[in-house]
């Protein structure tokens, strides 16, 4: 029998190396078909070296889920704060980030989908989401608060955080049509449409240097 050739990595690597194999299976096959051995399988190590680093499925799962809604929210904030623009320029990018690859993706509506179920019933899974978000509406509301200052605007706490949570329903929205229909929108439409939205809500035109349609 042919011998199956096994990668010798830094544990660290290795362990980002399940957590990736693990994200691709779910968005394949869902949660459920998740198995430790198809995992193994597309990771290329042995199924001994999955309980090595996790104590169990469940474990791994949580993991995945972590690292992939922390990566995108990561993600988006980091091309806001490489904007070399003004306040309103970053929440222009953070908005754009929000609504293109790789946030929306088919991928990542399979993987929403697949974790989605899962949320009210693991604990941890519900922990992580809800972190998550919070996180993301924060970031958005600090970005929505700069912007108010930069053009002379003031606005109590919790009227920024409603703003931020109105914004961030529009987000979603889009996110989410975008990720499951892509060939419903032509090139730049969704951001388009989202920074419309969001500078509607928050009186800010967030297409003031961009080409007006």
């Amino acid at each position: 029998m042919e011998r199956r050739q096994f990668k010798r990595e830094p544990p660290d690597q290795r362990k980002l190396d399940l957590i990736e194999a693990t994200l691709s299976v779910v968005a394949e096959n869902g949660v459920k078909g998740a198995t430790v051995r198809e995992i193994s399988r597309r990771a290329t190590v042995t199924q001994g070296l999955i309980r090595h680093y996790f104590s169990s499925k469940d474990e791994l799962i949580d993991a995945a889920y972590h690292h992939h809604m922390t990566q995108m929210n990561d993600l988006i904030y980091a091309r806001a704060l490489e904007s070399e623009g003004n306040a309103t320029d970053r929440l222009k990018v953070f908005v754009e980030a929000s609504l293109m690859p790789p946030v929306v993706s088919p991928r990542a509506i399979a993987l929403w989908a697949s974790f989605l179920f899962q949320l009210r019933q693991n604990p941890n899974m519900r922990r992580t989401h809800e972190k998550t978000y919070i996180a993301f509406r924060a970031r958005l509301e600090d970005l929505i608060g700069a912007a108010f200052e930069e053009t002379g605007r003031k606005a109590t706490k919790d009227r920024l955080r409603h703003l931020a949570v109105a914004c961030n329903a529009v987000i979603d929205g889009l996110w989410l049509e975008g990720g499951a229909l892509p060939e419903a929108f032509t090139p730049g439409e969704l951001c388009d449409i989202g920074l419309r939205s969001v500078g509607s809500i928050i009186a800010i035109d967030l297409r003031q240097n961009a080409e007006q349609a």
